[in-house]
């Protein structure tokens, strides 16, 4: 049986809770979310926001501030002038003034994503009425990319349908939601943090499977060629991770079909982390995954930031934003361990 992210997690049950900061504190998703997750004993929650706000959004619920609920408001945060420091720090490179700092630190997106640089927050969340572009740059610029990734790069976790027929299994689609058009070092790199979530996510082995319409030379094309080279990147610098490509998604998927299309890939038939060639294919597809095979798409989740913080579709539920918690602290549970 395939197990949600909350579920994985309980089934861990880690001795320490994380403790997750949402940026947009005030918003009624996030704040009946933010019940729910402390409910379960996913994670501690940090309501980044306007204190006022936040409490009223609380009380509506017949709720209050508590030891598992913080609220920090920038305006009147103790922590607002260690935060613009921070901010200071990693941004003067690129001209950032101490005044431009105290400014950004007034921003709750860049306040949650600076307790994670901190160490006061252990990953962020936000987007639930934030574009992504606007999710995504605070994570970047103040967060930053982990040290063992070339890039950072999304994926959408897919559950498969309750009433799961033969073959249908959970998945990693890559990238679905950042790199328009990854060159093949790029696509390799994608992989490689792919393979990394779904040992964190799925709790099962990566099989990598680099996607194309060709399957192992069937077809010519420089689309082609760039697959391949990626998978040969991957293959040199990850010698013990279980991948094949060029492949086609049928291949890739179904085990008769990987079987004659490709009778020696160590992949074909049961890969579980689907890597496109680009961002018009991987979104596409899983869309199509979603609306017409009915699983469910969690996602776009961040991967190769240095700490974990993930965007929410406008468009989400308050269910939505507890499995997209629970996702960010096994995120940060496998960046303790690795």
């Amino acid at each position: 049986m395939t197990l949600t992210p909350v579920q994985q997690l309980q089934s861990l049950a880690p001795k320490t809770r994380a403790k997750i900061a949402l940026s947009e504190g005030a918003e009624p998703r996030t704040v009946a979310a933010t019940l729910q997750a402390v409910d379960l004993g996913l994670a501690d929650i940090i309501l980044v926001g306007d204190t006022g706000e936040i409490l009223a959004e609380l009380g509506k619920l017949g709720a209050a501030p508590s030891e598992r609920i913080e609220i920090e408001d920038p305006k009147t945060s103790s922590l607002t002038e260690a935060v613009a420091n921070a901010v200071f720090e990693k941004r003067k490179h690129k001209g950032m003034s101490q005044e431009g700092a105290a400014a950004k630190a007034q921003d709750p997106l860049i306040f949650a994503a600076a307790l994670v640089h901190m160490g006061l927050a252990d990953g962020t969340v936000g987007g639930a009425i934030t574009a992504t572009a606007d999710v995504i740059r605070p994570a970047l610029q103040v967060i930053g990319k982990a040290e063992d990734a070339e890039l950072v790069s999304s994926f959408f976790l897919m559950l498969p349908p309750k009433d799961a027929q033969d073959g249908q299994r959970a998945m990693l689609y890559a990238d679905c939601g950042f790199v328009v058009d990854p060159t093949a070092p790029e696509l390799a790199a994608i992989a490689a943090s792919a393979a990394q979530s779904a040992d964190a996510l799925l709790g099962e082995t990566p099989i990598v499977a680099m996607l194309s319409f060709s399957t192992t030379g069937s077809a010519h094309h420089a689309k082609v060629d760039k697959v391949t080279e990626a998978t040969e990147m991957l293959r040199a610098s990850h010698p013990d991770l279980v991948v094949d490509g060029e492949l086609q998604f049928d291949a890739a998927f179904v085990a008769e079909t990987g079987a004659r299309k490709a009778p020696d890939s160590p992949a074909a038939g049961r890969a579980n982390v689907m890597i496109f060639p680009s961002l018009n294919a991987g979104n596409i597809a899983y869309k199509i995954t979603e609306r017409v095979g009915g699983y469910t798409a969690i996602g776009p989740i961040l991967q190769g930031l240095a700490k974990p913080a993930n965007d929410l579709s406008r468009g989400c539920s308050a269910e939505d934003i507890v499995q997209i918690i629970a996702v960010t602290v096994l995120q940060s549970l496998r960046s303790q361990t690795s």
